[in-house]
């Protein structure tokens, strides 16, 4: 059977081709009436639109990539859907690439996103990547740029970020009115906006209270099982009786440590975490954590695409974060 064409509706509606392409198109010319009006017959009809031509014609794609450090991790699969769910409705299809935190990797997937004309990339950069010269790429290309979670602050691009600082001085807040005394922290990468935000809320949480802000307790790099099961050892030799972490990870391997040595938590050792990932829940004691909202931040940062790409507005979005207490931080000041 022959395909339906733009001719074959404008034929069986009355109207011309040129109102057809328009209304299918999105012109704001064509009133919602007609719009509507020709969607359902063309949905009547069986019409499927040229996506290659009309790529072409406009010189990009109906397809935002987007780029992730891992796409197994909770967080950036919440993300991922969230921006589906603004993307979708509005025409656009999403591709994800990994970076698996790769510089390389990240390198890569921008240039092949580039040669794909897509009309947006939504990125959070790879901790390997120190610097904003890949990124600058897409800016230089003309595509539509949005930063979220990780970013730099040095391009001309929508940002969508998570109020980390805010959310590691609750965290630390928390333990501190709990009636932890020395309190570690777990941090992660010290170039990474995220950590560099997280640390300062925790120092600042310590300075508000009156407490001693010690180097020595602070261990970077440490947001994997492995390292919190390592640092946890190494906190406890310096005294400490709490420790925030910045990822639910480093988390789970504190708390791993201490069910080994017979520590009781929250009794003798207060824990929190960052990222309420799947797992929290369900450990024993249960983790209290930093729900990030990733869905919220997907929505968020695929609404400011759309901005840019339509209206040219600029966003720089920042998400609160909720501490969701349960179970591993619930001593009590005596």
């Amino acid at each position: 059977m022959a395909k339906t064409t733009i001719s074959d509706i404008a034929k069986a509606l009355g109207i011309t081709p040129s109102t057809v392409s328009r209304a299918l198109a999105g012109n704001s010319r064509v009133s919602e009436a007609t719009r509507m009006m020709i969607e359902r017959k063309a949905s009547e009809m069986g019409y499927e639109r040229n996506l290659l031509a009309s790529s072409l014609r406009k010189g990009f794609t109906d397809t935002v990539g987007m780029i992730v450090p891992r796409i197994n991790r909770q967080f950036f699969s919440n993300v991922i859907s969230g921006a589906e769910a603004i993307l979708n409705p509005a025409g656009f299809n999403l591709i994800i690439c990994q970076s698996h935190e790769r510089r390389e990797d990240e390198r890569r997937a921008i240039a092949t996103l580039i040669r794909n004309q897509v009309a947006g990339m939504l990125v959070s950069h790879s901790l390997e990547s120190t610097s904003s010269e890949s990124l600058r790429e897409v800016v230089d290309q003309g595509v539509v740029l949005v930063q979220f979670d990780r970013i730099f602050d040095d391009l001309e691009s929508s940002t969508v970020v998570n109020d980390n600082f805010s959310g590691a001085y609750e965290a630390t807040k928390h333990l501190i009115e709990a009636g932890y005394h020395r309190i570690g922290h777990l941090g992660g990468d010290d170039q990474s906006n995220v950590y560099i935000e997280r640390r300062r809320g925790y120092i600042k949480a310590l300075t508000d209270a009156g407490m001693a802000v010690d180097e020595d307790i602070i261990f970077g790099d440490s947001i994997t099982r492995d390292k919190g099961f390592y640092n946890m050892a190494k906190a406890l030799d310096k005294g400490c009786d709490a420790l925030y972490c910045a990822g639910d990870y480093a988390a789970l391997g504190v708390m791993e440590y201490a069910r080994h040595n017979h520590i009781d938590i929250p009794g003798q050792f207060g824990v929190v975490g960052t990222a309420n990932e799947n797992f929290a829940e369900l450990l024993v004691p249960s983790l209290t954590t930093l729900e990030q909202n990733a869905t919220e931040i997907g929505q968020r940062a695929a609404q400011a695409f759309l901005d840019m790409r339509f209206n040219g507005v600029v966003s720089n979005i920042v998400v609160s974060m909720k501490l969701i207490v349960r179970d591993s931080a619930s001593r009590q000041h005596k």
